[in-house]
């Protein structure tokens, strides 16, 4: 055998036993986890409040941080607003009808059951919640719904012979239940504070 045959031949043999402790080792590394999925830190503002006040039939306490806007949709009526939380991407939809007949009254209910009830396919879970303030002529329903949904709480409030008042929590991004869930939990407050603080003005 040649010199040449003889290097060939063992860099060959060298080569093979490199290759054999690499994938040896690669197979054996036990310590390698992916590193779980993080998320944005949120800064939280400081609760506080200033009345909303307009020329509609309603008012009530929101945030501080938080911007009432005309809703200034294709469909938009009068009384119409969109509290916007700039911060957290998301705002709460205000509505407002003025009711007419017993009739309209009942169709307006059901339409707040079906508009949060639509949510079911994805949601986990639709908590109901009668909402009574008998001393302000403040009834309604308050649906919190958990899940990869897109609202995450909606209620109405009325007092059931003249006015219907509705609201609807929406993020601007794709639902996303675990990420947003502590801003869900942050601003569920502020409508706990607006339902509390609504009233009639006639």
């Amino acid at each position: 055998m040649g010199n040449m045959e003889y290097n060939f031949m063992k860099n060959t043999f060298l080569a093979l036993i490199l290759v054999f402790l690499t994938v040896f080792f690669a197979c054996n590394n036990q310590h390698y986890a992916p590193k779980p999925r993080g998320f944005f830190k949120i800064n939280y503002p400081k609760k506080e409040y200033r009345t909303f006040q307009s020329a509609c039939a309603y008012q009530f306490d929101y945030p501080v941080y938080g911007t009432m806007l005309p809703d200034n949709g294709k469909n938009t009526k009068p009384c119409w607003f969109n509290l916007d939380f700039k911060q957290f991407n998301g705002q709460i939809n205000v509505t407002y009808f003025p009711i007419s007949s017993i009739k309209e009254y009942e169709s307006m209910v059901e339409d707040a059951r079906k508009l949060a009830m639509k949510h079911t396919v994805k949601a986990d879970e639709i908590n109901q919640v009668l909402i009574n303030y008998p001393d302000k002529k403040v009834y309604g329903i308050y649906y919190e719904i958990e899940g990869n949904t897109a609202s995450s709480v909606q209620f109405f409030l009325t007092d059931s012979t003249k006015h219907y008042f509705r609201g609807a929590l929406y993020f601007n991004e794709r639902p996303a239940y675990d990420s947003i869930a502590p801003v869900i939990k942050f601003i569920k407050k502020d409508i706990d504070k607006m339902i509390a603080t609504f009233k009639w003005k006639n």
